[in-house]
């Protein structure tokens, strides 16, 4: 996920509003005592999703993988004061330290935890969203994409993450690495589905962002 030289994203880090002190012992507290941390959204991914959600001001959000919380925190730090942010996990371990920083970020009226398999819980939540964020099992994504479109209101948003996925998506992919193939798959999906635009951003390990027409 190193695309920039490292002098150049510390400066990019630098130049990025610090994340709050919330965030940032969550973000220590993964690092610490999770094994593959890695997986966190972390200060630049996590301050542009939150700033993206300021610039939504979204009323509903689908957060597809939930992790240990530090992307849901930010995207819900955008909502309107009614508004409320689904979270799906399906690792049950993590759902002690996802509710802890829940309640101390002051959220927990405003963040919804599911815990179990997202193709089985995301056709029986009744909501309409404004932003879905897909951060989960990458096989899963053009299901996940599927699953979501029509729950989301037109003019709204879908995210994706990991979507350059280590640079892989421009090498020649294992016919065993069925991450990989998801997520060529994916991004083919999204970019000629005339339901949406898109655009590709290079932020840590890519983010696809599309807007339905």
């Amino acid at each position: 996920m190193e695309f920039y030289p490292q002098k150049l994203d510390d400066y990019i880090v630098a130049h990025t509003q610090d994340e709050n002190e919330i965030l940032a012992e969550l973000n220590r507290e993964t690092y610490a005592k999770i094994l593959t941390p890695r997986m966190l959204s972390g200060h630049l991914q996590g301050q542009a999703l939150r700033m993206f959600s300021h610039m939504i001001q979204p009323k509903r959000i689908l957060e597809i993988g939930t992790y240990t919380g530090y992307s849901a925190l930010c995207l819900a730090d955008g909502l309107t004061e009614d508004g409320k942010l689904h979270t799906i996990d399906i690792n049950e371990e993590l759902a002690e330290m996802i509710n802890r920083y829940i309640d101390k970020s002051g959220l927990s009226n405003k963040i919804v935890t599911h815990i179990g398999n997202a193709v089985e819980i995301i056709p029986n939540l009744n909501e309409t969203f404004d932003v879905v964020f897909i951060d989960a099992d990458k096989e899963n994504y053009p299901n996940y994409f599927d699953l979501t479109i029509d729950k989301v209101r037109k003019g709204g948003f879908i995210i994706a993450d990991n979507v350059l996925w280590s640079g892989k998506v421009i090498e020649e992919v294992d016919p065993k690495d069925e991450e990989t193939q998801a997520i060529l798959r994916y991004n083919d999906k999204v970019h000629n589905d005339p339901r949406v635009e898109n655009v590709l951003l290079p932020i840590r390990d890519g983010l696809m962002v599309c807007r339905k027409l």
